[in-house]
C-alpha cells in the first residue's frame, strides 16, 4: 500500500487549521447514495466451510422476519424442532443468515439464541438507497444437544430504530442446515463428531471450539430473554450471576464467551484517562482508559479472562472503509473457550454454584453472556474429581499519563497468568487436565495538534494450553492456541472555513486477527489483516463525501490443505480480488 498521498493531504490539512477540536474515533452514517446503482452485496472475508461443496440432506427455517422500528421491544421468537426427515446424530449442522435492507441506517447489533444459549453474535451493515444484501455461514455442530431438542425457542434480537429520518429495515432469514454425509477431507480437524458408542469417550482437549465430540449438555449463562439473553453491562461494578448444579457425573466442562461492546464503549481501545477529560474540562464520556477485560469468576473465585478483541463495526471510524468488505469480526464475532474442567472438584458437590460475568473498567455499555458445555460419563451417576493446583495471580497493570492541555500519551502495560490443574476418576481412566492461560496487552494513545490528531496503537498477545495426562503420566491430548491482535487507529480533524458545523476527518486503520492452533495432530493457522485509508467530510454524525481504500488479505492453512484470498476495495466498489487454494501462497 502506498500512503504518501494521505500523508502529504494530512499535512496540508495541519496547514490550513483554523480551529482545534477535540479527536476521537466516532460513529458515523455513510452517504445515502450508493456508488452502485443496483443491489450490492457485502461480506467479510474468512474461509469456506468444509461443508460448502455439500447438498444438505435437509433444512428448517428458523427466523423470517423484518426488523423495523424494534427498539425497547421484546425480541422475535418462534419454535423450533429438529428435522423429522433426518434425525440426529449429523456429522455437521450450519446456521445459514441472510439479510437485506435498503434506506438510510446506522449500523445495529445482534445475536441468536437458541433455548437461551447464544449460537451467533453478529452486526449489520449500514445499507444504501439501492439497497445491501449479505450472506453468514457458521458451523454449529457444537450445539448439537441442543438442536436435538423439539419445541424449544429460537431467538433473535436486533434493536433497530426506523421514523423519517432512519429508514432502513432489516429482512432477516435464517435456516439451519443439516448433513448426514461425511465432509472430505475428514471434517476438517474434527475427526470424531458423533461418537459412535456413548462409552467409547474420546478425551481430546478442547479448546476455541475444537472439540472431538459435541457436549451432552449445554447450559446457557444468560439473562431472561425480555430484551434479549445477553447481560447488559453498564460499569465495572455491574457484574451479573447465574446459579448452576453441575451433574455429578460430569467429564469435562467449558464455558464458551460471547462479548460485545456498545455505546461510550466502542472505542474502548482509544478510551483517555478520566483525569484528562476532566482537567481539560471535556464533555465526552468515553473515558476510563483503554482497559478493558471481561472476566469470570465461580463463587468468588478467577477461573478465566479475555482482552476480547476490537471489532470495528460498520459505522464505526470511517463507514467508507466498510463496503462491501466490511470489518474483521462484523458478521461473525468471535467467541472465547475457557477450559474449566481441572475445577471439577469443588464444582461437583451437588450444591449450586455462583457464575458470574463482568467487564473490568467498563463504562456503558457491554453485551455478555455465556454456555457451559458439558460432557457426561454415560456408564456412572458420578464421577471422582478433585482440584490439585490454583494458581490465579492477580493482574499486573502499569499506566502512565503525561500531558499539558489537549496533547499528550497515555501508556498501558498489562499481564496476566494463571494455571489450574485436576482429576476426574471415570469409566474411561482416570485423567488428569492442566490448563494454563496468558495475556499480555500494550496500548499506547497519543494526541497531537490541540487534540485534533489521534493515534491509538495497541497490541494483543494471548495464548491457551490444555493438557491431559493419564495415571502414568503419558500426556494423551494437547490444545494450544495462540492469538494475536494489532491494532492502529490513526484519526485527525479539521474544521472547515465558512462551514461551521461541517469538518473533514482524515482516518487510516490497521488491524489483525492472527491465530495458530495445535490440537493433537490438527494444525490451524490463520493470517488475517486490513489497512483502511481515507477521508471524509462530515456534518455532525453523517458523511457527506469522502474517498477510502481497503486492503483485506486472509490465509487459512492446516494439514488438509490451504486457502488464500486477497481484495481491495476503492469507495465502495471492489477493483481486487484474487483467490487461491496453493500453500505456497499462505504464510
Amino acid at each position: 500500500m502506498c500512503y504518501y498521498y494521505y500523508s502529504a493531504f494530512i499535512l496540508f490539512l495541519f496547514l490550513t487549521r483554523t480551529v482545534p477540536t477535540f479527536t476521537a474515533p466516532d460513529h458515523f452514517l455513510k452517504p445515502l447514495k450508493s456508488p452502485k446503482p443496483e443491489v450490492q452485496e457485502f461480506f467479510e472475508l474468512t474461509n469456506p466451510l468444509p461443508s460448502d461443496h455439500l447438498t444438505p440432506s435437509c433444512s428448517v427455517t428458523v427466523i423470517h422476519h423484518s426488523y423495523a422500528n424494534t427498539v425497547n421491544s421484546p425480541p422475535f421468537s418462534k419454535r423450533y424442532s429438529p428435522p423429522s426427515d433426518c434425525p440426529p446424530p449429523w456429522p455437521r449442522v450450519v446456521l445459514e443468515l441472510r439479510v437485506a435492507s435498503s434506506g438510510e441506517q446506522y449500523d445495529r447489533i445482534a445475536a441468536i439464541w437458541l433455548d437461551g444459549a447464544e449460537i451467533l453474535r453478529t452486526s449489520t451493515a449500514e445499507p444504501t438507497e439501492s439497497g445491501i444484501f449479505w450472506r453468514v455461514r457458521k458451523d454449529i455442530t457444537r450445539y448439537s444437544s441442543l438442536l436435538s431438542k423439539s419445541r424449544i425457542n429460537a431467538t433473535m434480537m436486533l434493536e433497530n430504530v426506523v421514523n423519517d429520518i432512519y429508514t432502513g429495515v432489516y429482512h432477516v432469514h435464517v435456516s439451519f442446515l443439516f448433513y448426514k454425509e461425511n465432509v472430505i477431507p475428514q471434517d476438517v480437524g474434527i475427526p470424531s463428531i458423533i461418537s459412535p458408542n456413548k462409552n467409547n469417550y474420546n478425551l481430546g482437549t478442547t479448546d476455541m471450539g475444537l472439540f472431538q465430540t459435541p457436549s451432552d449438555l449445554i447450559i446457557p449463562i444468560c439473562d431472561n430473554g425480555q430484551r434479549g439473553h445477553w447481560f447488559r453491562v453498564e460499569s465495572e461494578s455491574d457484574v451479573h450471576m447465574k446459579k448452576v448444579r453441575f451433574p455429578k457425573n460430569t467429564l469435562q466442562v467449558v464455558l464458551e464467551l460471547y462479548a460485545s461492546f456498545h455505546g461510550n464503549d466502542e472505542f474502548w481501545y482509544s478510551n483517555p484517562p478520566n483525569s484528562y477529560i476532566r482537567l481539560n474540562n471535556l464533555t465526552t464520556e468515553r473515558g476510563n482508559g483503554a482497559y478493558r477485560e471481561v472476566f469470570v469468576t465461580i463463587d468468588g473465585k478467577f477461573v478465566g479472562s479475555e482482552v476480547v478483541f476490537p471489532v470495528v463495526f460498520t459505522g464505526g471510524i470511517n463507514p467508507l472503509f466498510w463496503e462491501p468488505v466490511v470489518a474483521i469480526g462484523d458478521f461473525k464475532l468471535p467467541s472465547y473457550d475457557l477450559d474449566l474442567t481441572p475445577l471439577l472438584g469443588w464444582l461437583l458437590d451437588g450444591k449450586s454454584h455462583e457464575i458470574r460475568v463482568g467487564v473490568d473498567d467498563a463504562i456503558s455499555f457491554w453485551l455478555v453472556n455465556a454456555n457451559l458445555h458439558i460432557w457426561l460419563d454415560h456408564g456412572t451417576s458420578r464421577v471422582e474429581a478433585k482440584s490439585i493446583v490454583y494458581n490465579s495471580p492477580a493482574l499486573t497493570i502499569e499506566r502512565q499519563e503525561a500531558f499539558r492541555l489537549l496533547d499528550g500519551s497515555f501508556r498501558i502495560k498489562a499481564k496476566r497468568k494463571s494455571e489450574f490443574a485436576g482429576w476426574v476418576k471415570s469409566k474411561a481412566g482416570n485423567f488428569t487436565t492442566i490448563v494454563s492461560q496468558e495475556f499480555r496487552v500494550t496500548n499506547l494513545i497519543r494526541f497531537y495538534s490541540n487534540g485534533t490528531y489521534k493515534v491509538v496503537k495497541q497490541r494483543v498477545k494471548a495464548k491457551r494450553d490444555s493438557r491431559i495426562r493419564a495415571d502414568s503420566g503419558n500426556l494423551i491430548g494437547r490444545a494450544v492456541t495462540r492469538r494475536r491482535y494489532p491494532l492502529t487507529v490513526i484519526t485527525s480533524t479539521v474544521p472547515l472555513a465558512h462551514k461551521a458545523d461541517e469538518y473533514l476527518l482524515v482516518t487510516n486503520v490497521s488491524h489483525a486477527l492472527n491465530e495458530r492452533r495445535i490440537n493433537g495432530n490438527y494444525k490451524r493457522i490463520v493470517y488475517n489483516r486490513q489497512d483502511s485509508e481515507g477521508w471524509m467530510k462530515v456534518r455532525d454524525h453523517s458523511v457527506l463525501s469522502g474517498e477510502a481504500t481497503t486492503w483485506q488479505r486472509y490465509n487459512f492453512r492446516d494439514e488438509f490443505g490451504c486457502y488464500s484470498r486477497t481484495v481491495l476495495a476503492f469507495n465502495g466498489k471492489l477493483i481486487g480480488d484474487n483467490t487461491t487454494f496453493s500453500c505456497a501462497a499462505s504464510t
